[in-house]
């Protein structure tokens, strides 16, 4: 096992890393910011070194100065949590190459599923369903139309290194298809630096299911069920649940074993998520892979009793799965995501002193945060502040338990998306689970449509 760890990231994450690293005995250096020297993670964390100015750019993705960081402290292995460097391949050599164990996957493999195209090309390969769509990167307006005829419209244009929706554009026609296939390789070539697209029919109305997987480097792998995350604004989770309140007991052993073989195919070890869309008949088709832990993790972690941080470092170190068989859902769990965004204002970041700060609690609500009272949310980063997560023995009680605790929780200072959350919990349509991606987007406009109406 390892002595000493260093964690390149920030915020809750960082500190779920600590606590972690504590409780296996092992020591840990933070990194941080000039904009973040009073943060949690700095204080708790064994060491602490500061790595650069606010902007990301010149400190949590500045590769130099956190291989220099880990080296000064003499750590023998990084974590990079989620984000900035969880998925950076040339981050994982570079750690190599410097005798320093990177918490994940191999390169290659990180390489390889980070490239959107080539994995589909390995999912086809494993036998997952895909979606119909172009056989690799499409390059210029032509073939994009040809594409489209021959799948037929919508379709979709991805970035073929991209994710978070960048690079992302839905088309209905060919005039809309031109415009949003140029618009897709720019955002593209800005956001990740390769303007490669390709195209997929676009499934409307889906649900989005995404399989926990852990592997270690003997070739044992092995799922931990299901999450479902269709509660998403503008492609980014605001809600996720483990397990889905739609998957029958045969999908549920479909997708998991896609997600399997898929992860056998590559020979995975670590802990990563197989990302499936669901259409309205039931049908799954692969999306992506995500070669590194999930912000949504702790949702798996409640139904099955799997702490799959130390999973990751255990892994890293040698050592094999400490579950030796694939685990059935304890109970239902919930997690939502406390952003620092003005709902009322197009969801406009709200960075600010925290002046009043009070966590829930109680039975099976679990906090995951770094903020304290005088904390100051930094504008630099993403705007998450917590998550909340509960368990219940059901799905409809662990709803209720997330609309308590989300009563109890008082964050003032800056705008949060806490309201927001609970009154989706509370909508008819999500209790019922009658969603998809898209009910985000419609409940917002019923909203608005309704408050309208009240002031007519």
């Amino acid at each position: 096992m390892f002595n000493k760890i260093l964690i390149a990231n920030r915020g809750e994450i960082a500190l779920r890393v600590i606590r972690a690293c504590k409780e296996l005995g092992i020591k840990t250096v933070a990194v941080y910011s000039q904009a973040d020297a009073d943060s949690l993670h700095v204080h708790l964390a064994d060491e602490s070194v500061c790595i650069g100015k606010a902007f990301s750019k010149e400190s949590y993705l500045n590769i130099p100065a956190i291989i220099s960081a880990a080296e000064i402290t003499d750590a023998e292995a990084i974590h990079p949590g989620y984000g900035f460097l969880a998925e950076n391949a040339h981050f994982a050599e570079v750690c190599a190459s410097c005798q320093i164990k990177f918490i994940g996957p191999k390169p290659e493999v990180m390489r390889l599923m980070g490239d959107k195209v080539a994995a589909i090309q390995t999912a086809k390969r494993a036998g997952a369903p895909t979606t119909p769509g172009s056989d690799g990167a499409v390059n210029d307006t032509k073939r994009a139309l040809e594409v489209a005829k021959a799948i037929k419209y919508p379709v979709i244009i991805k970035a073929s290194a991209g994710g978070g929706g960048k690079g992302m554009r839905v088309a209905h026609t060919d005039i809309s298809l031109t415009q949003a296939f140029q618009t897709a390789r720019t955002e593209a070539e800005a956001a990740f630096g390769n303007p490669e697209v390709y195209i997929e029919k676009y499934i409307e109305d889906p649900r989005h299911i995404e399989v926990q997987i852990l592997g270690d480097e003997y070739g044992h792998v092995m799922h931990l069920g299901e999450r479902d995350c269709t509660i998403q604004r503008s492609h980014q989770k605001l809600i996720e649940e483990a397990p889905s309140s739609v998957l029958t007991a045969k999908q549920r052993k479909k997708v998991c074993k896609f997600a399997v073989k898929l992860a056998k195919e590559v020979k995975y070890s670590s802990a990563g998520t197989i990302e499936f869309l669901m259409d309205k008949h039931g049908d799954f088709y692969f999306m992506e892979m995500n070669t590194r832990v999930q912000v949504e993790h702790p949702v798996t972690e409640l139904t099955t009793g799997v702490d799959i941080i130390k999973e990751q470092i255990r892994i890293a170190a040698g050592e094999k799965l400490s579950v030796s068989k694939d685990l059935e859902p304890r109970g239902h769990a919930i997690e939502c995501r406390i952003n620092a965004e003005n709902p009322a204002d197009g969801f406009r970041p709200s960075p600010g002193t925290i002046t009043t700060y009070h966590v829930p609690g109680g039975p099976g609500v679990r906090v995951d945060t770094h903020l304290y009272q005088g904390y100051k949310v930094p504008p630099y980063y993403d705007s998450m502040l917590a998550k909340i997560i509960v368990h219940a023995p059901n799905r409809q009680q662990a709803i209720r338990r997330m609309v308590r605790a989300l009563d109890e929780l008082v964050v003032e200072g800056v705008h949060t998306t806490t309201d927001f959350l609970k009154t989706i919990l509370e909508s008819e349509s999500f209790r019922r689970g009658n969603y998809s991606t898209h009910f985000v987007e419609k409940f917002m406009k019923n909203n608005k449509k309704d408050k309208g109406e009240e002031k007519a």
